[in-house]
């Protein structure tokens, strides 16, 4: 069913902190150290930082950097994706050279990954916790690691559950999904921006079908149980995507959700038809509830936020007006303003939280050129009819002071998102690879 989405600027919260605990509050649950183990009567706000890790947040939460690259021996350049097992181990993607998996603990309560181990030698992206595997995905295939709670280490693998993924060209970095039922998903991008012949020469129009569709530009679906898997066009659950970084499983309704990062270069490609400003406002990133053998639009469509609907791509015979075929393609929940860059999606399933959030989008923006307000952590609600709210900034601060040409100058860029047991937040960077851990100090 075609849902008509909302176009919706992102509504900043007040960057000033209130403080996240007083002397007569009580904590949400036991401030959890990674091993799942609190100091008897800690609160919540005595294991955070005294400037929140250099974030800004709403009143009543507080955050603590769990991991420094910077400051860790050996850390890695590009965390990415993050996974948090039942006992509270973290495990983080790494998509530096030698890459392979990060994985921490924190054994004396403050809160800080004070033991770290590394496993794998491949870069990748996406990583996924569903006990007993911990699920990897470096560029060209997902193999997954039998673990203990006892080590941070595997207890054996990795085996090999999909071979064959496209590693060329652009969007090489896999994100992955497995439901309790042991179903396998994983988003593969296309192999360029626009499926030109002449991929970003001006004037050059689409290629038609666009040949990346049978193993790219869509999402999978394996089984997560099986190894040995190859990939193939059977295996495809929704198409015409052209870069799904920001991935979730939805708890409460089972659906996969995700945030595509539109296309870039309209006005390079056919300066006649738009103008730098119609770059820089063109097209909405946007956000998709997706069902089994959807198609989504790329590279024939892209979501015009100003004039709240799909048209046709220039390079398909589109003048920035005309929609022709696209009035078949899937419509968005929400559209976000264009090079956001959603890298991480994450549904709140905890009761740390206010209860408000449960339920709720949290939604990792990597941030664009020159576009400072879209670094940060986005928070969307839902009705209880599922109509989503109009989405707030949760948390920013991460560029900075003193950037200037960004994201070149930003300090930090948030990645991924995940919830540890205890229904804190964590949140990943991959520009100054830290790690923070999110928490409120009220209920």
């Amino acid at each position: 069913m075609r849902v008509q989405p909302r176009v919706l600027a992102v509504v900043p919260l007040v960057a000033a902190l209130v403080a996240c605990v007083g002397a007569s509050a009580q904590p949400v649950g036991p401030a959890q150290a990674f091993h799942g183990i609190a100091a008897p009567g800690s609160a919540v706000r005595s294991i955070c930082d005294p400037d929140n890790g250099g974030l800004n947040l709403p009143g009543g939460f507080c955050a603590l950097v769990v991991y420094d690259a910077k400051t860790a021996a050996g850390g890695p350049a590009k965390v990415r994706d993050i996974a948090v097992a039942p006992n509270g181990d973290v495990f983080v993607a790494d998509q530096s050279p030698g890459g392979g998996v990060l994985a921490l603990r924190d054994t004396d309560g403050d809160g800080k990954a004070d033991e770290t181990r590394r496993f794998g030698t491949s870069p990748g992206n996406g990583i996924y916790f569903r006990s007993p595997y911990l699920y990897f995905a470096p560029n060209d295939r997902v193999e997954r690691y039998l673990m203990s709670p006892e080590s941070l280490t595997p207890v054996a693998g990795p085996e090999v559950i999909v071979s064959g993924l496209p590693a060329t060209g652009n969007h090489v970095t896999k994100t992955i999904l497995v439901t309790e039922g042991g179903t396998l998903f994983v988003g593969v991008g296309s192999s360029t921006d626009s499926c030109q012949a002449l991929p970003g020469v001006p004037g050059s129009l689409g290629i038609d079908p666009c040949p990346d569709f049978p193993i790219r530009a869509g999402i999978w679906r394996y089984d997560a149980n099986v190894p040995g898997q190859v990939h193939s066009p059977a295996h495809r659950y929704a198409t015409e995507l052209r870069n799904m970084v920001a991935l979730a499983l939805n708890p409460f309704d089972g659906s996969v959700y995700g945030l595509q990062q539109g296309r870039g270069g309209l006005n390079h490609n056919f300066p006649d038809l738009f103008t730098p400003q119609d770059d820089a406002a063109l097209p909405a990133e946007e956000f998709f509830h997706f069902q089994e053998g959807g198609r989504y639009g790329w590279p024939y469509c892209y979501y015009d936020g100003r004039q709240d609907k799909k048209v046709l791509a220039p390079e398909y015979g589109g003048d920035g007006k005309t929609v022709g075929r696209c009035a078949d393609a899937e419509d968005p929940l929400l559209a976000f303003p264009a090079h956001y860059a959603p890298n991480g999606l994450l549904f709140h399933d905890g009761r740390q939280f206010p209860g408000k959030y449960r339920g709720a989008a949290f939604i990792a923006f990597h941030g664009g050129p020159n576009l400072p307000e879209s670094y940060n952590v986005t928070v969307v609600r839902f009705t209880g009819n599922g109509r989503p709210h109009q989405p707030e900034v949760f948390a920013d601060g991460f560029i900075g002071a003193g950037a200037v040409n960004l994201p070149a100058d930003a300090d930090h860029r948030a990645m991924a998102l995940a919830e540890g047991p205890d229904g804190s937040l964590y949140i990943t960077d991959d520009a100054g690879g830290r790690i923070w851990r999110v928490l409120h100090a009220n209920r």
